[in-house]
């Protein structure tokens, strides 16, 4: 009797890589979250079953499977931020990027570029960050922030620095919460954004800090903030911030971000 040897297929590595990258992309969403304990454990029930499935222990090997099967929806219910998160950055990374997207299938022709007003911004930040005075700027992108809009106060005016100044001088009543950047428009002050839900930040990260994660990570919005103690400019994007940066860095950024060859 021959023994045929396994046979490994291309498809076969092409599963395991693909199985790996959603596993990394899930563990990149839920690092330094409360989440991950709870994927631990999922993930571990998950092994004991199949370990218990190998051995043909029938008893028990049905009962974890039935368990597994309604924490199906329990996993949806659990991780609905880190799946919207997931599916986010799926369509802003890997398919609308800005090479190619079906915006510009569907155009006839007319494209839409984003524009903001740099100047105005790099300006702003500059004078605020002599003065140590805090600021949050989020700017739009394909995302429209509307629900975060609505938590503040419509201005829609054109952007500009000494609007912006006003806005987050320390006894103007609009001063508390974030500045949102729409089309070159201040669309609305004193919005409320969501903050990180990461536990391994820095100890000096404030509540602007926060709020600056929590929205990029939610939506494709890029923000710019200045914090109060110390005056330092920041910038977040997705998952990641850059701290304590220069006028010319942000220059740099946002020329980066919304200027297209």
């Amino acid at each position: 009797m021959i023994t045929a040897f396994i046979t490994i297929r291309f498809l076969d590595i092409l599963d395991i890589l693909l199985v790996a990258l959603i596993l990394y992309q899930i563990y990149k969403l839920i690092r330094g979250t409360t989440a991950i304990n709870i994927f631990i454990g999922i993930f571990s029930l998950y092994l004991l079953w199949l370990i218990v499935k190998a051995l043909n222990m029938s008893l028990l090997s049905s009962i974890l499977g039935q368990v597994i099967g309604v924490g199906v929806i329990a996993l949806i219910i659990v991780f609905q931020q880190e799946i919207r998160r997931f599916m986010l950055i799926l369509s802003t990374r890997y398919i609308t990027n800005r090479k190619f997207s079906f915006e510009k299938i569907f155009s006839f022709g007319e494209t839409e570029v984003d524009q903001i007003n740099i100047d105005a911004i790099v300006n702003a930040c500059t004078n605020m960050s002599a003065f140590k005075t805090g600021a949050l700027i989020a700017i739009s992108r394909r995302s429209d922030l509307m629900n975060f809009i609505r938590t503040g106060d419509v201005i829609n005016a054109d952007t500009s620095s000494r609007l912006l100044e006003s806005i987050f001088f320390k006894n103007s009543p609009l001063h508390d919460g974030a500045v949102i950047i729409k089309r070159n428009k201040i669309v609305a002050a004193r919005c409320i954004l969501p903050t990180t839900e990461k536990m391994n930040l820095p100890p000096h990260f404030g509540m602007r800090h926060r709020a600056a994660l929590g929205i990029a990570e939610k939506t494709d919005a890029i923000v710019v903030l200045v914090s109060e103690e110390t005056g330092a400019i920041s910038f977040t994007k997705q998952e990641n911030i850059e701290t304590n940066i220069g006028p010319n860095r942000l220059r740099q950024i946002l020329e980066d971000e919304f200027i297209v060859d």
